[in-house]
């Protein structure tokens, strides 16, 4: 069974994502092995929505229920138009939450997606 996690972050410090790239180099120089980790990061929570819309979170749902399938086919299951579903899996691959195989069918790799949403610090009064 595939358990890979996909690691979302909004508004997380580039930093914080030099600083986990640095751990990673230093666990793989001295030649243990480094847990994977996959993770995409936004800058806030409205480009957050505008790619994990409803829609496109219904068919990573769909994806992960029924396993590999081709665009149309998954459009056909969903009921929905073959262009707007083609569409959102072309998103989703672009933002690394889906994958397409040598065949052409699309699958959600990861068993779950983490969510990390940072508040913006505040300002001094």
């Amino acid at each position: 069974m595939n358990e890979r996690i996909l690691n979302v972050k909004v508004g997380e410090p580039v930093e914080a994502n030099l600083a986990r790239a640095a751990q990673m180099m230093e666990t793989l120089e001295r030649g243990e092995t480094a847990a994977p980790y996959f993770g995409i990061g936004f800058n806030d929570i409205g480009q957050l929505l505008a790619v994990f819309t409803p829609k496109r979170w219904e068919l990573l749902a769909a994806l992960r229920e029924m396993g590999p399938l081709s665009i149309a086919e998954l459009a056909r299951r969903l009921k929905r138009d073959y262009k707007n579903v083609h569409g959102d899996i072309d998103k989703l691959i672009e933002w690394r939450a889906v994958e397409k195989d040598e065949q052409g069918r699309v699958c959600a790799p990861y068993a779950e997606i983490v969510l990390d949403v940072r508040l913006p610090e505040r300002t001094a009064a």
